[in-house]
């Protein structure tokens, strides 16, 4: 269901599910959704039955693991995925040690990134012109 990119294939499916939903859904101007980090990254894969239907990108900054660019397809919301994805990457992430988690998340979907431990921090801000959070959760201090 989920795995770790590592192939060139994989990205291209990973790439493909965000130009569905940040791209053509949401209108993130692709100058903005593909950025500097993406040969850096580590990229999450969702697929069922060979069809690419979920991505994430993760981020390793200091103490800090950072859940970028978490979509799923709309035809597969509300189904589990997007909470499956989002337990993947922070399972993915404590393999690595890291026990302190951050992401700009859209401003609607704060309550089911609460759901996960994150909290809000700080004032509402826009990112490609749409509403987001600050959102950490520091399993250490728990």
């Amino acid at each position: 269901m989920f795995k770790i990119v590592d192939s060139l294939d994989d990205l291209i499916k990973v790439f493909i599910v965000r130009g569905i939903v940040f791209i053509a859904e949401q209108k993130v101007p692709y100058r903005i959704e593909m950025d500097e980090h993406e040969l850096s990254a580590l990229h999450i894969l969702g697929e069922r039955d060979g069809e690419p239907i979920a991505a994430g990108r993760l981020r390793f900054l200091g103490d800090w693991a950072k859940l970028e660019r978490i979509a799923v397809r709309k035809e597969y919301r509300n189904r589990g995925y997007g909470h499956a994805i989002v337990d993947y990457m922070l399972n993915v992430a404590r393999t690595k040690r890291y026990h302190k988690f951050k992401m700009h998340a859209q401003a609607y979907l704060c309550d089911f990134y609460a759901r996960h431990g994150f909290q809000i921090r700080g004032e509402l801000f826009k990112e490609a012109d749409i509403d987001h959070y600050l959102m950490v959760w520091d399993e250490e201090s728990h």
